[in-house]
């Protein structure tokens, strides 16, 4: 008998309508128990029975190694405070040219896209062992090449182009992160807290933000003797160098666990064609004749083994998508991730928009004052909305399921958003920031942590890296509009009818989240592959 996780799988319409599969996980919690302690040595971990948000030692090693959203916050909002810095060095204060601005601003994301397709791809054909850490490889070659930039030898366009280019190639990286981390973290985590484990990755974001800030304002009083006492403005180079630089140090802590992490006993087991394990048997069960092992060879398979690429899982991932079902969920995760990152990177990568409102833009002054100003309304912005968000979702995603914090994540930002459109030019600065922080608390508390976890939750091991990809690139293409549009947009319409277009995008993000995507929360997606496979099986027999 073949196996259609091998072979190619029945058309959609070869599965009777009253097939029902099952979602819920709980048989497969005595899988997660089976590994135990045993297989810590392989970052799989055990469900201990504390609260879900509560980790382990070797939950907290595994987030400290996946941590990828700290490297995409602090490379990709970093670049705010650095491109005014460059208007001292380049332009002698003035603004960098309106084309390159926007180009610069989005050339990380525009790599992103790259990245995302690229690494999300080649995780579930190669495995995760054979790609992780590639990307923070690329991640460390690109920053020391930004660094680099021979900004003396060049003229100031020039000198912005070369930072373009190595920011594509940074982007490239970033973006690989992002699938990368979400399987490799969910491949190993306990069912009971996957959700915990992604939100935690991903609340790293929070903290990159907000340590970028805190770098940014500890350079600058280091230079700030030179820059306002000695009044050598070109000083600045220095420090925009250095602020970019410090990413150097976690990447460079991390490379060395991620290029020897092993593979998981989970993506070996889904890459052959085998059931990951039954609730009354803890020895895996053979799908097919070809693949046909006794139950303690196939345990003996070693973790750290490489996976051989399987020349078939292009066209099974190509029939897997092409049904109906598996596509309204990936239209659902990718058009949520983009609907939501317009509004989110429209705001977050033009915030001399709002920190003019709230008279930290740094428009008056010396130059060391007015990056300094610029660093304390980034610090605002990130300590009031960005870290206590993530935590909100953290604490409780587990409870109260991925779905509803996405759809209320949306229509309150949608909230806010209309607030700060309609009364933009009118709001006094505390209400300003009560606000725009709210907004920023429901970004997080919302979409933008969900968004990431649900394509690493919805899809099934063998395509988990793939749909994560591609829900992420589409992400990064609505970032990438609003970097190149706001600033355009913002000055033929408007900064509030640009608001309104935001929030537009969060009310259709609600709506596609209601009609697209089912809750994950206990929902084991290789159970319910493995089910859907059976009834075409049968129907097929």
């Amino acid at each position: 008998m073949s196996n259609p996780a091998i072979a190619a799988s029945p058309t959609p319409s070869a599965v009777p309508r009253d097939v029902s599969v099952t979602t819920n996980a709980e048989p497969f919690k005595s899988q997660d128990r089976s590994r135990g302690t045993s297989k810590l040595g392989a970052w799989e971990i055990e469900d201990d029975g504390r609260p879900p948000f509560i980790l382990s030692v070797a939950e907290m090693k595994l987030l400290a190694i996946s941590g990828v959203k700290f490297y995409s916050a602090y490379d990709l909002f970093i670049i705010n405070p650095v491109s005014t810095m460059l208007q001292f060095l380049l332009y002698d204060g003035n603004q960098i040219p309106a084309g390159l601005q926007g180009v610069l601003k989005a050339s990380a994301n525009i790599g992103s896209i790259l990245g995302q397709f690229g690494f999300g791809m080649a995780a579930d054909y190669f495995g995760r062992r054979a790609v992780y850490g590639k990307e923070l490889m690329l991640i460390i070659f690109a920053t020391i090449m930004c660094i680099s930039n021979p900004t003396n030898h060049l003229s100031p366009n020039d000198a912005i182009v070369w930072l373009i280019c190595w920011r594509v190639v940074l982007g490239v990286g970033v973006g690989g992160d992002y699938p990368m981390s979400a399987s490799v973290a969910t491949d190993r985590s306990n069912l009971r807290k996957r959700g915990v484990m992604l939100s935690y990755i991903f609340s790293s974001q929070g903290w990159g933000s907000f340590v970028g800030s805190i770098v940014v304002m500890t350079v600058l009083l280091c230079y700030k003797h030179v820059m306002e006492t000695k009044g050598e403005t070109s000083k600045v180079d220095g420090v925009w160098r250095i602020v970019i630089g410090v990413s150097l140090i976690p990447a460079f802590g991390t490379l060395y666990h991620r290029l020897t992490l092993p593979e998981t006993t989970r993506f070996i087991k889904a890459s052959a064609g085998l059931r990951v394990q039954d609730e009354e048997s803890s020895r895996p069960v053979p799908t097919n004749e070809k693949t046909h092992t006794s139950g303690s060879s196939s345990e003996a398979s070693s973790s750290s083994d490489p996976v051989e690429p399987k020349t078939s899982h292009v066209p099974e991932t190509l029939v897997y998508f092409s049904e109906w079902r598996h596509a309204k969920h990936l239209i659902g995760t990718s058009l949520s991730w983009f609907l939501l990152d317009i509004a989110f990177y429209g705001i977050n990568l033009n915030q001399n928009v709002v920190l003019q409102e709230i008279n930290f833009d740094g428009s008056t002054g010396t130059p060391w004052h007015r990056l300094w100003r610029v660093s304390i309304g980034n610090l605002i912005i990130t300590g009031l909305g960005f870290v206590p968000g993530y935590y909100a979702t953290v604490l409780t995603i587990e409870y109260l399921g991925r779905k509803w914090i996405q759809v209320q994540g949306f229509l309150l930002e949608a909230l806010f958003l209309a607030i700060l459109a309609s009364k933009f030019h009118t709001l006094g600065t505390a209400a300003f920031i009560v606000n725009f922080s709210l907004l920023q608390f429901f970004f997080n508390f919302g979409a933008n942590a969900t968004t990431f976890a649900y394509p690493a939750e919805l899809f099934p091991t063998r395509f988990r890296a793939t749909a994560h990809g591609v829900s992420a690139a589409c992400g990064k293409g609505g970032a990438v509009i609003s970097a190149l549009g706001f600033n355009a947009l913002s000055k033929d319409v408007g900064t509030p009818a640009v608001l309104w277009i935001f929030f537009g995008c969060s009310l259709a993000g609600a709506v596609v989240t209601v009609v697209c995507l089912p809750e994950v929360k206990g929902r084991d997606p290789d159970l319910v592959y493995e089910q859907e496979l059976r009834a075409m099986q049968s129907v097929g027999e």
